[in-house]
């Protein structure tokens, strides 16, 4: 398990409290914009990075497992002389998140999980995807791949939005995707859920195809410091689909947590 060097942007005041955001499968760091001049202008240092195998990240062969990637995590902390941090994940970066509260527990002030789950393993079809990916290229499944991140109420308000993130899908490296599936895939973070000392919010978007809101409640239920939210209408990428509700409910979690 050795930790690569991602990808990072800093926005907000440098004495602010940091806070990182880790996103989904198939995205890049630019899938937060919808949080980062919020969270800035509320005094936060806001930390948004790539996974690796994805955006400007290094690509290094894979598989990779969720150790792989929390390591990432806690490489770019150590980097950035950040001791403790607030963490917002969505997605993979929510499985990051949960990794990190379970292995390195010291490091974060809170946990926000957005439109995430703790077991998605086979039969769901990741190794499907992964080797469908691997011989035509993540634009094979880019469409589809939205399809999920949006209600289709929004996707026909937003065409060219919709579009931009088809481009950002396909613009990920087909191994860094792959990688990344095998990484969800074999995950195991369900059985420890109950050792995550973070005060955590956990927000499930009532349309999400991908973790509909019970993989949210199922993580309620066993981290003991939780407070659950259902948003709607909201697919996976709640994020981006409903970004002033989710900016409350994460500026209200992390000033209840200072």
């Amino acid at each position: 398990m050795t930790a690569v060097e991602v990808d990072y942007v800093i926005d907000g005041p440098p004495e602010g409290l940091p806070v990182v955001l880790s996103g989904s499968l198939g995205s890049d760091l630019r899938m937060w914009e919808p949080q980062v001049a919020v969270l800035a202008a509320a005094g936060y240092r806001v930390v948004r990075y790539d996974h690796r195998g994805h955006g400007r990240s290094p690509v290094p062969p894979g598989p990779y497992s969720l150790a792989d990637l929390g390591s990432d995590a806690l490489a770019l902390l150590d980097r950035l002389d950040i001791r403790r941090s607030h963490f917002v994940g969505l997605s993979l970066g929510g499985m990051v998140g949960m990794w990190v509260a379970e292995h390195a527990p010291h490091r974060l002030h809170t946990l926000t999980l957005a439109c995430t789950s703790a077991e998605l393993g086979p039969p769901s079809g990741w190794a499907d995807r992964a080797a469908l990916v691997r011989a035509e290229g993540t634009q094979a499944v880019a469409v589809a791949v939205v399809q999920r991140w949006f209600t289709p109420q929004w996707r026909a308000a937003h065409p060219e939005r919709t579009r931009d993130y088809e481009d950002m899908v396909a613009a990920t490296p087909a191994e860094g995707y792959a990688s990344c599936c095998v990484a969800i895939e074999t995950m195991d973070i369900a059985a420890r859920l109950s050792t995550v000392s973070a005060p955590t919010l956990i927000i499930s978007g009532v349309d999400d195809p991908a973790t509909p809101p019970p993989h949210g409640q199922r993580i309620a239920d066993a981290i003991p410091r939780t407070r659950f939210e259902t948003i709607s209408p909201a697919a996976h990428l709640a994020n981006a689909e409903l970004p002033d509700t989710v900016n409350d409910l994460i500026l209200g979690h992390l000033k209840e947590n200072p």
